[in-house]
């Protein structure tokens, strides 16, 4: 049984954008969405109604949201004292997977990554209960690999200026430390010379968007994707994620 799960920054809420949004999505067909920036139920509700997803749920102001093609088990809304968002734990119908939606703080500083470090190993403490089962950490990590380049001279000037206030340099510890908790990067396993860049859509330069799954389960990912739409440019700020997963 595969398992499609879709991973979007629907930019501000998604107001405006409702069916450029749900265009990209309905491309992709997937089981499950994870939303973030959610911040505008409506929209989220309008989406769901557009891409045929019989679940969905998000809060106002709350940037983690979700839509499932099928009803979910169980779900939970997890915010670390430590966290600007919080986390999201969502079971699907079948219970044979956890989701675990990720929003870490934004901005490339040295300053914002030492605080997505602690965020991550907020959420670890929740991940925990469940590391025994098949799971998958996935989102916006508002950062990037340790190994992936950054041309700093390409970045908009808010973003050189940040980095030079840091001292011209940023140490990427966040995803390491995923990687050192012992997960893999599913887009890298699958893709290991495709930058895979997710944001800005107009002319992307940085690679922010994540699916991770435990490194004992690396064989279930069939497949992980940049999803690259023609239309995905005038949706988001962020091209979305997809990853195909071997359920049994």
């Amino acid at each position: 049984m595969t398992f499609r799960l879709l991973t979007y920054n629907i930019l501000n809420g998604g107001v405006g954008r409702t069916d450029a949004i749900a265009t990209v999505i309905n491309a992709c067909a997937p089981d499950l969405v994870l939303l973030q920036e959610a911040t505008v139920p409506s929209t989220v509700e309008r989406l769901a109604e557009a891409t045929g997803m019989t679940d969905w749920r998000t809060f106002k102001r709350q940037s983690l949201g979700f839509m499932s093609k099928r009803p979910v088990a169980f779900c939970q809304w997890i915010r670390p004292r430590i966290s600007r968002h919080a986390f999201i734990e969502i079971v699907p119908e079948g219970e044979q997977l956890i989701v675990f939606g990720v929003h870490l703080s934004a901005v490339l500083a040295a300053w914002t990554e030492q605080r997505r470090t602690l965020e991550f190993r907020a959420l670890m403490r929740s991940v925990a209960y469940h590391e025994d089962r098949f799971h998958v950490l996935a989102g916006d990590f508002n950062t990037i690999a340790p190994t992936d380049a950054l041309e700093i001279r390409t970045l908009p000037l808010y973003l050189r200026q940040l980095i030079w206030l840091s001292g011209g340099r940023v140490r990427w510890r966040a995803i390491q430390t995923v990687l050192d908790a012992g997960y893999l990067d599913a887009f890298r396993m699958v893709h290991p010379e495709d930058p895979g860049l997710t944001l800005p859509t107009t002319n992307p330069q940085v690679r922010l968007d994540y699916v991770f799954v435990p490194q004992p389960h690396a064989s279930r990912v069939l497949a992980c994707d940049v999803v690259r739409h023609p239309v995905a440019a005038g949706a988001s700020d962020h091209f979305p994620v997809m990853a195909d997963l071997r359920l049994v």
